[in-house]
């Protein structure tokens, strides 16, 4: 058994998929693979999901620091989200499961 922040894992894998759990986080993280977005440019090309649930997995990937928060100091304020080292690894790997679904269910 792993704890990480109160709770229990029965493995690293398990522990990794923690980070991706869930309809939204991982579809943030591919579009964020391909580079910095602004957070209506997330809200549009991830069409269905709210603003209330982005802004939520937005923070929880950045809690775990997955995706950094770029504030710039314009007037009106602009924000950015984009890939930390360590979310530019974790996209690395589901590239390798897109590549391995695409093999094997591409032609369904």
């Amino acid at each position: 058994m792993i704890e990480y922040k109160n709770k229990k894992y029965v493995c690293l894998l398990d522990l990794g998929f923690e980070t991706i759990r869930g309809k939204w986080k991982s579809i943030i993280i591919c579009h964020l693979y391909k580079g910095p977005k602004r957070f209506l440019e997330l809200q549009r090309v991830t069409s269905g999901v709210s603003q209330k649930v982005l802004t939520e997995k937005l923070k929880e990937l950045e809690e775990e620091e997955i995706v950094e928060r770029i504030v710039y100091a314009e007037v009106p304020p602009r924000v950015e989200y984009k890939l930390s080292e360590k979310g530019r690894e974790l996209g690395k790997a589901m590239k390798l499961i897109e590549e391995w679904s695409v093999k094997y269910y591409g032609n369904k």
